[in-house]
């Protein structure tokens, strides 16, 4: 079985970010692991990434932040337990009326999102650990 490199990838633009989309799809994070940090203009999400790129069947700790971020906006997410349990659909950038800056959105399953206002696309994505075996593969119904 294939087992490449950890991740580790920059966005700086939409481009870069669909990469970052399309890496995160069907990752599971816990409210716990989100964390603003207003003075610092961050936001980090930790998720359990499903390691498409290698052809499946593993997960592993990932961690998402994003740089130059103003606020952060919560819609139909529940805020406790820690550790309840949210699965990522996708990542978008809706520009703004000040262009570099706009709306980075994270969509959930079951309806809910994270919006984070930012000043421009900076976002990193980088393996934190070990991947791990999984019988499990995401699927959505259509």
């Amino acid at each position: 079985m294939f087992h490449p490199e950890p991740l580790s990838l920059l966005a700086m633009d939409e481009e870069d970010l669909g990469v970052i989309s399309a890496a995160l799809q069907d990752a599971i994070a816990h409210v716990g692991d989100i964390i603003f940090e207003p003075n610092s203009k961050r936001l980090t999400v930790v998720f359990n990434r499903y390691r498409w790129e290698a052809n499946g069947g593993s997960r592993v700790r990932s961690a998402l932040q994003l740089g130059y971020v103003q606020s952060v906006q919560v819609r139909n997410v529940r805020r406790t337990p820690k550790d309840a349990a949210i699965d990522l659909l996708s990542l978008d950038f809706k520009s703004g009326a000040e262009v570099p800056a706009g709306s980075l959105v994270m969509t959930f399953a079951g309806g809910g999102n994270l919006r984070a206002e930012v000043e421009c696309i900076d976002a990193v994505l980088a393996d934190v650990s070990e991947p791990w075996p999984t019988r499990r593969r995401p699927a959505h119904r259509d």
